[in-house]
């Protein structure tokens, strides 16, 4: 485990005052002290909440195949080609990193549905819902809020408990990577004392859990984003955005051009987009690339294989997925005959050009799939 330096909050006026306070120590052998320094070896496959996001209402069985955040989620994911699988972290009250998606946890009690904010639980509380792993006990039921305000029982047809970031370091197939959501209330303010204090409680667990385990941190909280990376130098720290899909107080919150500047201003290695976003602005790619900056994207269109493919003539560095079983092979696929063209003599630099597009052909190939540009 890395060294720890004890912090005290006021020290810290301003994050230009937070100093690196983990050594680095990554296995892979990355040196983040530049954004530069970070490049992804190749189009990178994350399974979204491990073999992909629950949608109750949805008439598609795979939506509710699995509990989405769960260990049996993770490892299903595990079974298939996939470099990294994404989750979502929150700190309970009594400062354990937990895996749940939500800011509230439903449930019903005579006849009510209650809601109990994630962060206002502690640990034995938050475990109490759902499956329990004593035998014989039986956990509180889980409900979910639809769109359209409806609440649903959480029934998937493979179940499983609710879990913590240090059961995930430890009962997770090792070779497996983490993109480690670091998860904020959308619509709080948060004081720099307290992003801090999150912070620091998930990086103890990650620094003592991970061990040779490829990670990735993002974050929506752009504040939390630069903080993390002030923090820690071992690991890429990626800004994710909704790429203008929604319009928040915090503007830089609302558009790639935004998410640009939080990640040169604070030396993060890459942005997070909505595919939307990406699909409306594709000139914003050549900009982030030549930033030095790497693009992942996540949403539903990325359970698209031809969405996919795009994205990778478009030179992004990887998509987050819900069907990982299809558009990991959907990557196999498209990948080999790229490297078959490399090593039939062809050389890298023709098959690297065959990924560059002027701004006019990139707009003929978005138009073959016209609700791609559509919020």
């Amino acid at each position: 485990m890395a060294l720890k330096t004890i912090l005290h909050l006021s020290d810290l006026p301003n994050l230009d005052h937070v100093p690196e306070i983990y050594s680095t120590c990554f296995s892979k052998g990355l040196d983040l002290n530049r954004a530069s320094s970070f490049r992804i070896p190749k189009f990178m496959v994350i399974g979204h909440r491990g073999h992909g996001m629950n949608i109750l209402q949805s008439s598609d069985s795979r939506m509710k195949a699995i509990k989405e955040n769960s260990i049996l989620s993770f490892n299903s994911a595990a079974k298939f080609p996939l470099d990294f699988i994404e989750f979502d972290v929150q700190v309970t009250k009594d400062d354990c990193p937990v895996i749940f998606h939500d800011d509230f946890i439903l449930t019903e009690e005579n006849g009510t549905i209650f809601e109990k904010k994630v962060t206002e639980l502690c640990l034995a509380e938050f475990l109490c819902y759902g499956p329990q792993k004593e035998t014989g006990k039986e956990g509180k039921c889980l409900y979910r809020k639809t769109k359209d305000g409806k609440f649903v029982k959480w029934n998937v047809e493979t179940d499983d408990s609710l879990c913590t970031l240090q059961d995930a370091f430890q009962k997770v197939e090792p070779s497996l990577g983490f993109n480690i959501e670091l998860k904020f209330d959308d619509f709080a303010v948060y004081q720099q004392d307290h992003l801090l204090h999150v912070l620091q409680v998930i990086l103890q667990v990650v620094f003592e859990f991970a061990r040779d385990r490829p990670i990735i941190f993002s974050t929506f909280q752009p504040d939390a984003a630069q903080l993390v990376r002030k923090l820690q130098n071992n690991y890429p720290v990626y800004f994710l955005t909704e790429g203008g899909a929604s319009i928040y107080y915090d503007v830089r919150r609302n558009s790639l051009g935004e998410a640009m500047k939080v990640c040169l201003e604070g030396g993060l290695q890459g942005i997070v987009s909505e595919i939307k976003g990406v699909f409306k602005d594709p000139g914003a790619v050549p900009k982030i690339k030549d930033s030095n900056l790497s693009l992942l994207t996540y949403g539903k269109l990325n359970n698209v294989p031809e969405a996919v493919h795009m994205q990778y003539l478009m030179g992004i560095d990887g998509v987050i997925v819900d069907f990982v079983e299809e558009i990991s092979q959907t990557v196999d696929d498209m990948i080999k005959p790229a490297k078959e063209m490399t090593t039939e003599g062809k050389g890298e630099s023709e098959a690297n050009s065959k990924l560059q597009f002027s701004q006019k052909e990139l707009s003929f190939l978005l138009k073959l799939i016209p609700e791609l540009i559509q919020f």
